[in-house]
């Protein structure tokens, strides 16, 4: 059988003496979105870096397709990759943050262009061709020689996207990817995020963009206190929430 996506078991995560993730349990298959909605500080954004190890898990295990993510295990124990290797893992993953991170000396191109040429040793010329396609995917083909200034915020998190792409990612992660925008400029990214979805692209999206969940998500947690608190399809869960929590969520956010 060919192993989820992403499988979480029991998994906890301290920061000194606060305990932020305390046994998240959840799988996500190949071609899934999974949309993690709740209040700020329940954990969502950190278990979202534990998957790609920009934050190391202190108990369980967390994989993605089938291998552990930033650990090897010998026997019974779990011993931590080299950052090398951890990088390697990485390329698989991509990663759209809140605030855009792009170059600000890089126009969009270069931007989009840098990881592939610099991680994965590809040719200018390939670099160049892959980024130009995906720019046009994300609607920014006339926008490709400007510097990160000269775009709106909703053009430059579209820049972030497509930069995640061009590593060509078996998943994509997005930490309340709407969160820094103007509101008249949420839907042209959430655009992208949905025809993301449509292609068929493993995605795990931090967000309280609900009618986005609703639409597109195929599983929706509700993560408070570093527990995953209520699960399930997104309109059962939206129109009929069972947890006290998730209700009080919801009524503020809707």
């Amino acid at each position: 059988m060919t192993p989820p996506m992403v499988l979480a078991e029991n998994v906890h995560k301290w920061f000194g003496r606060i305990e932020v993730l305390r046994g998240i349990d959840l799988e996500v298959a190949n071609g899934e979105v999974l949309c993690i909605v709740g209040p700020s500080g329940g954990g969502k954004s950190t278990f979202l870096r534990c998957i790609n190890h920009l934050e190391r898990v202190d108990a369980g295990r967390l994989s993605v397709a089938g291998r552990l993510v930033g650990y090897r295990e010998k026997g019974d124990r779990l011993h931590e990759m080299h950052d090398k290797d951890v990088a390697a893992q990485r390329r698989d993953i991509g990663m759209v943050f809140q605030r855009f991170n792009l170059f600000p000396h890089m126009t969009a191109l270069q931007n989009v262009m840098e990881g592939p040429i610099t991680v994965k040793r590809e040719s200018k010329a390939t670099a160049r061709a892959r980024a130009e396609k995906l720019l046009a995917r994300v609607g920014l083909a006339d926008r490709s020689a400007m510097y990160p200034n000269q775009l709106s915020g909703g053009q430059q998190q579209r820049v972030a996207i497509a930069r995640a792409l061009a590593m060509e990612p078996k998943l994509m992660l997005f930490d309340e990817p709407t969160s820094a925008l103007d509101p008249e400029l949420v839907g042209e990214v959430l655009d992208v995020m949905k025809q993301l979805a449509e292609d068929g692209m493993t995605m795990i999206v931090v967000t309280h963009e609900i009618g986005f969940a609703r639409e597109v998500g195929d599983q929706l947690v509700f993560m408070v206190d570093g527990v995953i608190a209520e699960a399930g399809t997104p309109r059962e869960v939206i129109a009929n929430p069972k947890n006290p929590r998730m209700q009080d969520f919801l009524r503020k956010v809707l």
